[in-house]
């Protein structure tokens, strides 16, 4: 088994790409090694010293490391980690996981115009984030406000507010006049 890496804009946080499918659909985010009981995968990864964060994408981890803590240090256990729970047979998830993607927070008369944020969300921002190890969740519209969450490499990334106001707002706001301003949310 060969599992490629790559770098993220956060400096803090690696892509590993094991070759295979990690998610069939949507995304696991785990924050702290309680919340990766549900996977056996984030497990292990949590298992290694410096690890603060893993994120599931449909074929990729990306793992975010504390600050004190050197890539090269522990760069082979997580590769170690990766490569020992594919040849265990072990599944990504245990049980039934919900995937991610959108929280609807969607009705009324906004509704339209949720449709329209979701839809561009998923054919043009969500594909370009997860090529950088992360991805976005819709959290609501309110008076012409987007409400996002940042999951895996983008959160705490020190160009997720550039890629929110440059990049998403100004998207959006180019196709749905309605939309006004995108705003981050904490999970």
């Amino acid at each position: 088994m060969f599992i490629q890496t790559e770098s993220t804009p956060n400096p803090a946080t690696l892509k590993f790409l094991p070759g295979q499918a990690v998610l069939e659909a949507g995304t696991a985010d785990f924050l702290t090694p309680e919340a990766a009981a549900v996977s056996p995968l984030a497990t292990r990864l949590f298992a290694v010293a410096g690890v603060r964060g893993v994120f599931f994408g449909n074929d990729f981890v990306t793992v975010t490391k504390d600050d004190a803590t050197e890539w090269d240090h522990i760069k082979p256990a997580l590769l170690g980690a990766i490569m020992e729970h594919y040849q265990s047979g072990q599944p990504v998830m245990q049980g039934e996981a919900a995937p991610a993607g959108h929280t609807d927070h969607d009705h009324g008369e906004d509704s339209e115009i949720v449709s329209q944020i979701k839809q561009l969300l998923d054919t043009r921002v969500r594909p370009a984030v997860a090529q950088d190890g992360g991805d976005i969740t819709f959290h609501g519209f309110e008076r012409g406000v987007v409400y996002l969450h940042m999951q895996g490499a983008c959160a705490g990334c020190p160009s997720s507010t550039l890629t929110l106001k440059m990049g998403i707002e100004n998207l959006l706001r180019h196709y749905i006049p309605e939309v006004t301003e995108v705003r981050p949310v904490a999970a």
